[in-house]
This record gives C-alpha cells, structure tokens and sequence, in this order.
C-alpha cells in the first residue's frame, strides 16, 4: 500500500472511490476515538480532574463521527466493515492506558492526534477544491484534533511511562486501523 495508489497527487481530481475511502476512514476513526476516551472514562471516572478534560474531546469526537455518519448515510458510501473491531479496540486501548496512569491516557492522545493531524492534513491537500463539504469538516475537526494533542501534552502525556514507547506504538497501531478501514 503505497501513498501514491491510495489518493491523487495534489492538482488531480479524486479518482471513483476515493471520498468514499477518505469517508470511511474517517467516520471509522471519529467512532474509535468515541470509543477510546468511553474506556478512559470507565477506568478514571468522573471525580479525576482530568475526567473532564477527556468528556470535552469525547463530546468533540462525538460530533465528528455524527457527521461522518451523516455524510455516508446521505452519500450512500458503505462504511467499514471493522467497526465491532474498533469499537472493542479503542475502548481497550482507552481503558488500558488510563490503567496505566493519567499520564498515560494522555500519552494515549497525543500519539492518536498526532496521526490523525497528519492524517487530515494529507486528505485536504489531495482533495483540494473538489469536494467543499468534505474538506471543511476536515479542516474543522482537524484544528479540533491538534487542540486535543497540545491538551494531552500540557497534561503531562510525555512524562507517562515508557513514553516514546508507548506513543510510537499506539501511532503505528493508528497508522494501520487507517490502512485497513480504507479498505474494509
């Protein structure tokens, strides 16, 4: 899978199929991200002082997967077919970092919005002018999602255990749920 084959360079026009991708890939993240901080909550609870924190950017990524979920609907894109494996996977991963610490569910969100930053940025370049409902959702929940990362950092995500490893580790895990929900 090569960047190349998956999207236009920028200055062509999406080849068939490829909103439906960027659409799919991306309601598939906005509902993992759900997910994930629902598993923060679990573990943390309401009392912790950064319980709040995490319920604002799930109430954000709430709204990002409805209206994902209503552009697919009205579309008529077919959305991923791995969404019971996103939606066990992020409410594990989001229980299993908060387990590990408060820091560490921060760590959780800064890797994840870093990729997704990335993410986005790469779809607004390769969709370009051609789709304007599309590119200003993204660009919308794209500022949203590096807010989200520079509020995980300034909690302390880097000074989480084992940092490095835990952030390059839930990228990569990131950067595949992305490859596979383009295509599944």
């Amino acid at each position: 899978m090569s960047g190349s084959n998956d999207f236009p360079r920028p200055g062509q026009r999406l080849p068939d199929g490829a909103r439906d991708s960027m659409l799919r890939v991306d309601q598939a993240g906005e509902y993992g991200a759900t997910r994930i901080y629902a598993g923060q909550l679990a573990v943390m609870g309401d009392r912790h002082p950064y319980a709040r924190i995490i319920a604002g950017m799930a109430a954000q990524e709430e709204r990002h997967r409805a209206t994902f979920d209503a552009m697919i609907a009205r579309r008529g894109v077919r959305p991923t077919a791995l969404s019971p494996v996103w939606n066990v996977a992020g409410f594990a991963l989001g229980a299993v970092t908060a387990a590990i610490g408060p820091k560490a569910a921060m760590a959780c969100t800064a890797a994840i919005e870093t990729e997704i930053d990335r993410h986005y940025a790469e779809q607004l370049e390769q969709i370009g002018t051609d789709d304007a409902e599309l590119s200003e959702a993204i660009a919308d929940f794209q500022a949203e999602e590096v807010e989200h990362r520079d509020a995980a950092l300034a909690h302390g995500a880097e000074q989480a255990p084992a940092y490095p490893l835990l952030s390059g580790a839930i990228r990569l895990g990131c950067r595949a749920a992305i490859a596979l929900s383009k295509r599944i």
